[in-house]
């Protein structure tokens, strides 16, 4: 991890040594990175962000076993981003080295984005490489610094597959009068992060449509929660977005290669993952709205009559949650399928105290691994935070909040212990950009 940090940050010093005479360092602002620029307009980035976080969870339960406290490094993010040709060339490499995935979870990639981009022209960039894609929710097109509760909502944790490796083209159209189109179309391996052994299953086509009636966000405010810079005239975006995943191996297709079936020559056979969605942004002096709806669908084809177990053998019983011998019900309860909403709101005070609320609806299909009791199997989420911005920006923030969840029947603990009553889950973060 360190050799890691030290071969960013050495190649950025031997950049700008290398072309001391011809570069020139940018004023720099807390929050926002070191910048070099050249004489032929291009230039180079360095950045990224220390979110440290403690996280405690109890139950109304008087009788449940005492609840998980725990302290541990939320995100820790260095980017190196730069153009040249003028701009028309773009690229960026970012790494995350806390070792927990952008829902929370534990991960073992280091590499989060990577990729180059050349701009054809003001309206149109054509993207290749792995980084987040515009098929999911909107929340996912948003900073992790810029959030306006420590954590994503739970439909981001349960549907988004974050970041994906393929090609992506990304429009910004003026349709007169102030208005803006901004169209996003996908074609990527289907198989999430970087698949590095192999591909399963097909590609994964996508696309996404942004409508923005009142123009432009200030400051990059598209893809920033909170409204900082408190607009002075109301933004709106609203937008559609669908999804097709031909050959999923995995509960949505996050994780390459983790679910796997064969058929009755042993030939590798896939269900197909549909996801779609609608959600909006609206931003207004300090006062802003995100909301998001997500649902999806599992095609199981005929033919499989194998499933690979964790240890590579295989086996032919597919017993759903009734005790029944049933290949597509089996199936799709280790998948995520159903649909779930988010609504969020919150205002930024002139004295950079923000106040925001949340509720998270999830709805799962009767067949779902939504149903699981341990990670899921819980429909409503509502939560209520307080910021403090020590900074004009995204610089420096302490966060708090609190979440009530409501766990149905069968639900259970991280160790197994049955939940009879609903969970309180408190966090705090303290975020350091530089």
């Amino acid at each position: 991890m360190k050799k890691i940090i030290l071969s960013i940050i050495i190649l950025f010093l031997v950049t700008c040594i290398s072309y001391a005479q011809d570069l020139k360092l940018n004023t720099y602002t807390f929050g926002e990175g070191i910048v070099v620029s050249g004489k032929d307009n291009s230039s180079i980035k360095l950045s990224g962000y220390v979110q440290p976080s403690f996280e405690s969870k109890l139950f109304t339960d008087p009788d449940h076993p005492d609840a998980y406290t725990r302290f541990r490094m939320r995100r820790l993010r260095l980017r190196l981003a730069g153009d040249a040709l003028s701009n028309k060339l773009e690229y960026s490499l970012q790494l995350d080295l806390s070792g927990t995935s952008e829902t929370g979870d534990e991960s073992s990639s280091v590499l989060l984005d990577a990729w180059v981009a050349y701009n054809f022209s003001r309206e149109l960039q054509v993207t290749f490489g792995q980084k987040s894609t515009a098929t999911d929710n909107r929340e996912l097109m948003m900073g992790s610094q810029s959030l306006q509760l420590v954590e994503r909502s739970r439909v981001t944790s349960a549907f988004s597959t974050i970041r994906e490796f393929g090609l992506f083209v990304d429009g910004t159209f003026n349709t007169g009068g102030g208005t803006y189109l901004k169209p996003y179309l996908t074609i990527t391996n289907g198989d999430g992060l970087n698949a590095i052994l192999k591909d399963h299953g097909g590609l994964k086509f996508g696309g996404r449509i942004d409508f923005l009636p009142f123009g432009l966000f200030r400051n990059f405010g598209q893809f920033r929660q909170v409204d900082v810079v408190r607009e002075l005239t109301p933004k709106l975006v609203f937008g559609v977005n669908y999804s097709y995943n031909v050959g999923v191996s995995s509960r949505n297709g996050k994780e390459s290669g983790s679910i796997l079936y064969l058929d009755s020559k042993s030939n590798e056979l896939l269900p197909n993952f549909a996801k779609y969605g609608f959600d909006f942004l609206f931003k207004y002096r300090g006062f802003s709205v995100l909301g998001e709806f997500v649902g999806t669908a599992a095609y199981v084809p005929d033919g499989i009559t194998q499933r690979v177990r964790n240890d590579g053998s295989t086996s032919n019983i597919f017993l759903d949650q009734n005790g029944t011998q049933h290949v597509a019900n089996y199936i799709k309860e280790r998948m995520i399928i159903g649909d779930g909403y988010n609504i969020q709101a919150g205002y930024f005070f002139k004295n950079r105290i923000s106040v925001d609320a949340r509720y998270t609806h999830i709805d799962a299909d009767s067949h779902s691994f939504l149903n699981n009791g341990t990670f899921y199997n819980r429909p409503n989420y509502y939560s209520l935070g307080v910021s403090k911005y020590l900074t004009k920006g995204y610089g420096m923030k302490i966060q708090g909040s609190v979440t009530y969840a409501t766990p149905k029947s069968g639900s259970n603990d991280l160790s197994g212990s049955p939940i009879t009553g609903n969970e309180w889950i408190f966090n705090v973060l303290t975020s350091i950009a530089f």
